[in-house]
């Protein structure tokens, strides 16, 4: 086990860790905005709109992140080749990082509709009074408050992504699951790398389980 667990091998995993952050991060900031957006067509009573968000929702909802993972990364090439008869080759990270971002805005997008339909009504109303237009409305007094309500399952999204990312290591994404698997490769022995990797899964969510519920009692204090 010693031999394994060297400070450079050590130092190989945490650079996959954080990694496995960085992709979870960014999926989530940029399935916040697409979240946004959806809830926004979701909400809106503009039937094209409705009906658009409620595909894309269902679609990434219903189909399995590896496939959507294997579909970015082998099917879009064949697409792009049949229409512009150029070949290309997908960086691993991007895919990871768009697969995994389309697939938390899906849910996001739940996350921001029941917020957004649990502000109270006459925040609407008055907004209405005073002539204030949608997104004006929406981003400097409805978003903010929906915001505090949706917190909690905004973390739970969060640690869901962090675990998910472990599937872009089928595409040879340098995360935390795929370099142990290379480490484990490596010596013959993929336990030890393997309990490693869970070790360090296992830090991440709890720190950033701990760092939400001090926001959260941040947010209650700020009430």
């Amino acid at each position: 086990m010693a031999k394994i667990l060297t400070p450079e091998n050590l130092l190989f995993l945490l650079k996959g860790a954080g990694i496995s952050l960085g992709m979870a991060l960014g999926a989530l900031l940029i399935g916040m905005v697409i979240g946004i957006l959806l809830a926004a067509g979701r909400l809106s009573k503009i039937k094209i709109f409705n009906w658009l968000s409620t595909i894309y929702v269902e679609l990434f909802r219903g189909t399995p992140m590896l496939l959507q993972i294997m579909f970015f990364y082998l099917g879009v090439p064949v697409l792009i080749r049949a229409i512009t008869g150029v070949r290309v080759r997908m960086d691993v990270y991007v895919v990871a990082l768009t697969a995994l971002s389309l697939n938390s805005g899906a849910y996001q997008c739940e996350l921001f509709r029941s917020g957004i339909q649990g502000v109270d009504k006459g925040q609407w109303e008055a907004c209405e009074t005073l002539g204030i237009s949608y997104w004006p409305m929406m981003i400097q007094i409805i978003l903010p408050q929906a915001f505090k309500r949706i917190v909690p399952p905004l973390v739970s999204e969060f640690i869901t992504l962090v675990k998910d990312s472990s599937l872009a290591s089928c595409i040879g994404a340098g995360e935390l699951m795929y370099n142990a698997q290379k480490l484990g490769a490596n010596y013959y022995n993929y336990l030890v790398p393997l309990i490693a990797a869970g070790v360090m899964y296992l830090c991440m969510t709890l720190v950033i389980s701990w760092l939400a519920r001090k926001l959260e009692r941040r947010l209650a204090v700020s009430d």
